[in-house]
């Protein structure tokens, strides 16, 4: 190593030996000793080219919206989808009853009532 005269880098210079040092089997410290630099100062110069290439992430800008009522007359609703009527019935131990359509509370009751004492 030499040691006296500082001697100035390029920032061209500096980008060239780092991206030499990142592009290849070699290591790190074989490409200071090639260019006559400590490998310390060669991290120093990779770490602050990583950080001059990070750029801020964006901010999240909000963007103030309106709401205008539909004066058209024809509003846009969805129908929902027609469900047949439908009653559940949980019985002990996490059995369920479920019946659907027309619904016979009668016979509802008195299918519930056998489940239970089936047990």
């Amino acid at each position: 190593m030499e040691s006296g005269r500082r001697r100035r880098w390029s920032e061209a210079e500096k980008l060239r030996i780092v991206v030499e040092s990142a592009s290849g089997p070699q290591l790190v410290s074989a490409t200071a000793r090639r260019h006559g630099l400590s490998p310390s100062q060669l991290f120093g110069w990779r770490r602050a080219l990583l950080v001059k290439d990070q750029t801020p992430a964006p901010t999240a800008n909000f963007v103030p919206a309106i709401v205008v009522p539909d004066h058209s007359g024809a509003a846009m609703a969805t129908p929902s989808p027609a469900r047949s009527p439908r009653i559940e019935i949980v019985l002990r131990g996490g059995r369920r009853l479920i019946v659907e359509g027309a619904v016979d509370t009668t016979v509802t009751l008195k299918l519930a009532r056998g489940l239970e004492a089936l047990r």
